[in-house]
């Protein structure tokens, strides 16, 4: 994606290219209030340390608000966080085999992803998904860097596509914003703050309900939402916890859940190499920096648009940091004003470490070969196990009690085949003597249909004449079906009379 060599564009309109819109931006001194205090969320090189994004020198957190920006990315990441978003809220309302494209009922644990139906004896199988997912991420951040982080991260897709605009809709752009957030006696900041923490409420409120309905079904959730919540406790605590924790990752954490809470951030470290794409800054085309046409400068013009931009408040000119999420709005902006110096594109881009040195990337290297084999081979099990897995489950289990009884010099054991339908439509089952099966056995249901994700118990006895009696012995059941059958063991157990006196 590097475009330095992209063709000039045309000489457009010169601007300033400080952000009149951002005092206390594009100059060294800091933007304070009346009483001399900085004011949250301004630029002071005096409060920030260089590279550690909305940490201040003081330890205390500088909350950033980001200035608008316009481009291809700002475009392009917008369509993929509406369509992540419509695409989350519309599973749930989408049928394909008779029920919602993804519904995990965890009521009576049954699970039923993309037309498949599985049961808590699946369980087993999300350890491939899983750790498919881990591997996928591995590959892609070795080959993309932190694209999952800019591009599709539900912590960045909510914030930047529903909780960053209802900000922007109440406080203005960001001088505004900032000069709200510092006028803390005024009248309108207080209402203005109040009105956007209660649609911050809402959105999470909403995102909380869509989200449950991937656990109780959206005629679940309708039903419950028009009785009262003390009728369902459960899931009105589930609601409400979710809620909180929505409005508190989405609208008070924001990038400190990125950069203090999420482990993904904290191993970039270990899973980027110098191949692979980062946004970044190309330091032998920016420096040194000064001002447009000043001798003897870079392309950089020290305008620190790509600051003010920046949704955690690092500056991207400090090199790779971990609180970068790759969202590209510093691309947008340097672009910008790199159009309006009719300069080259590309001064900030997508590149590796090893490009913006300008020597030569390397795609195909050992930990990318290493992730997408993982990956590879994961999917192979996943799919052998998966085709491998079998409509239902069987066992057959000794009743309570003692565990055999006397009767007329016959010797009888009870038990019970346990049958789980993993499917979802019913099924019929055939019970029978298997082979190997050394017990008369009396089956007083042999062919039994099992609703569908249900279960049922079947009793059976099985019996020896006492005089026949040598020793334990295998108790066999063959349960058959229209699709596949199998068998189920367990052990007769019994002793003769004259062994018990």
């Amino acid at each position: 994606m590097a475009n330095v060599d992209s063709p000039r564009p045309s000489p457009k309109r010169r601007l300033p290219l400080v952000d009149d819109a951002a005092p206390g931006v594009g100059s060294r001194a800091p933007e304070r209030d009346a009483d001399g205090a900085v004011r949250a969320g301004s630029f002071d090189d005096d409060a920030f340390i260089p590279g550690a994004g909305s940490l201040g020198r003081d330890g205390k957190r500088l909350r950033p608000y980001p200035a608008d920006v316009r481009g291809r990315f700002v475009r392009a990441r917008r369509v993929v966080y509406y369509g992540l978003i419509v695409l989350w809220a519309a599973l749930p309302w989408i049928p394909i085999g008779g029920h919602p494209a993804v519904f995990l009922d965890v009521e009576r644990r049954v699970f039923y992803l993309f037309g498949a139906t599985f049961n808590a004896q699946d369980l087993w199988l999300a350890f491939f998904l899983l750790s498919g997912f881990g591997f996928g991420l591995l590959c892609v951040t070795a080959l993309l860097g932190r694209a999952w982080c800019g591009w599709a991260c539900p912590q960045t897709v909510f914030t930047e596509a529903v909780f960053r605009p209802i900000e922007r809709l109440v406080n203005g752009p960001r001088n505004e914003a900032l000069r709200r957030a510092s006028a803390t006696a005024s009248a309108d900041a207080v209402v203005r703050r109040v009105v956007t923490h209660a649609l911050y409420a809402v959105a999470a409120f909403l995102v909380a309900h869509v989200f449950l309905a991937y656990f109780v079904s959206l005629p679940g959730l309708f039903a419950m939402m028009s009785t009262r919540p003390r009728a369902h406790p459960e899931a009105f605590a589930w609601m409400l916890g979710t809620t909180a924790l929505v409005y508190v990752a989405f609208a008070v954490f924001r990038e400190q859940f990125c950069v203090v809470m999420c482990p993904y951030g904290r191993l970039q470290s270990v899973l980027l190499d110098d191949d692979a794409l980062v946004v970044g800054y190309d330091v032998r085309r920016g420096e040194p920096r000064g001002k447009a046409g000043a001798a003897d400068t870079g392309d950089c013009v020290d305008c620190k648009r790509c600051v003010v931009v920046c949704p955690t408040g690092i500056d991207i000119r400090e090199g790779l940091q971990l609180d970068c999420i790759a969202c590209t709005a510093c691309i947008d902006a340097c672009d910008e004003v790199m159009d309006r110096l009719d300069r080259p594109r590309g001064l900030v881009r997508y590149d590796s470490l090893r490009g913006l040195r300008g020597e030569k990337r390397r795609v195909l290297r050992p930990r990318l070969v290493a992730y997408a084999t993982l990956l590879v081979v994961g999917f192979v099990v996943a799919a052998v196990a998966a085709r491998g897995r079998e409509p239902f489950e069987a066992n057959l289990l000794r009743l309570p009690g003692a565990p055999y009884t006397r009767d007329a010099g016959v010797l009888r054991n009870g038990f019970e085949v346990h049958l789980v339908n993993k499917e979802s439509a019913p099924m019929t089952f055939v019970l029978e003597p298997g082979d190997g099966n050394q017990a008369d056995l009396v089956i007083p249901i042999a062919t039994v249909e099992v609703a569908a994700t249900t279960s049922r118990r079947i009793p059976i006895f099985a019996t020896v004449p006492e005089d026949h009696f040598a020793g334990p012995r295998p108790v066999v059941v063959r349960i058959r079906t229209d699709r596949s059958q199998r068998e189920v063991r367990a052990t007769f157990l019994g002793a003769r009379a004259a062994e018990v006196r």
